[in-house]
């Protein structure tokens, strides 16, 4: 493929463009008068990834899937065919040890491989600062949520060499005010998830920095208040963007639809929380527990209880177009939202001097996945049909 002659649609404003491309960025962009069916938007960037295909960010836990240092680089791999450029491993609640181990696995992989650094930009610790009720808990185990301490937080950070930039917290815990002001202050998102707080413990989260939501709609008690409960307070907070699983299975589509409107698409993202059983054969797995239905669905063996998500960002992007969101939307909610909550400037747009993080794509007419033909990094391509 030559890289200094790409023709697509921009996502952006609906213009085909040629890009070239020169020391990882986009050095021209101009646009041509052709006709086609390829559109080009920013890599995508997910923001929850737990595993993939088999493979797991997070060592010795509940969840399943191999997990080592091998393993990190495979799943980089599997999420650049979804059109996916960066993500955020993504480590869930466990004991300290455990917890540490995992952070120290991917920080030791980053260091020693620039392909792999160029693909995580950040860690996403989701737990163990959540809810003990049922329901808001979710999947995380009761035995190891625990209320948000600085210094254990500290530590991890340590052994993450300073890549956690996100942290998962449930603000009604004790000492989690606090702890978002630190957080907050030294450079951490904090997002609200899993979590059973009031109106006023929201409210006191967005005063004390918080700024992002994990999943919301999921993660939550499966009977509620009609109002106030923290679906609605979190909807209704501007300073919270809010993180949507659009597989099709955590959200139907007229709640997605519903709660985009609400937030406006400048505080929306898309992400797959893809867990290591993602991408595998339908069947049941570890020893009778889980399930991969035959719609790629992951549920609890012999329940409609959903037990993790097993689809990309071009599965979750193609359903979101079909709910009613512009292409222009889809690019901002899959790339330019998430890249100004990592804080990465020169990713997540199609601009003269951005690093080269594309996907060129066609959208299906029947609703299937997007059809991804190349994803490229920094100016490489990592993928290519």
């Amino acid at each position: 493929m030559n890289i200094n002659n790409l023709i697509g649609r921009s996502c952006q404003d609906n213009q085909v463009v040629k890009i070239s491309v020169s020391n990882g960025r986009i050095s021209s962009l101009e646009p041509v008068a052709e006709e086609t069916d390829l559109w080009l938007a920013p890599g995508f960037i997910d923001l929850q990834v737990n595993g993939y295909g088999g493979f797991n960010f997070n060592r010795g836990s509940w969840t399943t899937g191999d997990t080592s240092e091998n393993s990190i680089g495979e799943i980089v791999r599997l999420l650049a065919r979804s059109g996916t450029t960066q993500h955020c491993p993504t480590i869930v609640t466990n004991d300290f040890e455990n917890t540490c181990d995992s952070l120290a696995t991917i920080a030791r992989a980053v260091s020693e491989n620039t392909e792999l650094a160029a693909a995580l930009p950040a860690i996403h610790l989701e737990g163990p600062y959540l809810s003990s009720q049922d329901g808001a808990r979710g999947a995380h185990p009761i035995e190891w949520v625990r209320d948000p301490d600085w210094n254990e937080f500290q530590r991890m950070q340590e052994a993450a060499n300073g890549l956690i930039k996100i942290v998962t917290i449930a603000p009604e815990r004790d000492n989690s005010i606090a702890f978002i002001e630190r957080a907050v202050a030294s450079g951490v998102v904090v997002s609200i998830g899993h979590t059973a707080a009031n109106s006023g413990q929201i409210e006191d989260a967005a005063r004390a920095g918080a700024s992002l939501c994990t999943h919301l709609g999921n993660g939550s008690h499966a009977v509620l208040p009609r109002w106030p409960n923290y679906i609605w307070d979190q909807l209704g907070t501007d300073e919270l963007t809010a993180c949507f699983i659009a597989d099709g299975f955590h959200l139907p589509a007229t709640t997605l639809r519903a709660m985009m409107r609400c937030k406006g698409i400048e505080r929306a993202i898309l992400v797959s929380d893809a867990v290591a059983l993602g991408g595998l054969a339908p069947g049941i797995y570890d020893d009778g527990r889980h399930e991969i239905q035959p719609s790629g669905n992951v549920v609890l063996a012999g329940t409609p209880y959903l037990a993790g998500a097993g689809f990309l960002l071009d599965h979750c992007a193609a359903f979101a177009l079909n709910c009613g969101m512009s292409l222009a939307g889809m690019a901002r909610a899959t790339s330019f939202n998430p890249a100004r909550v990592l804080n990465l400037p020169r990713k997540g747009r199609i601009e003269i001097g951005c690093d080269a993080d594309l996907v060129s794509f066609r959208v299906p007419q029947n609703g299937a996945a997007l059809e991804i033909l190349f994803t490229m990094r920094n100016g490489e391509i990592v993928y290519q049909v």
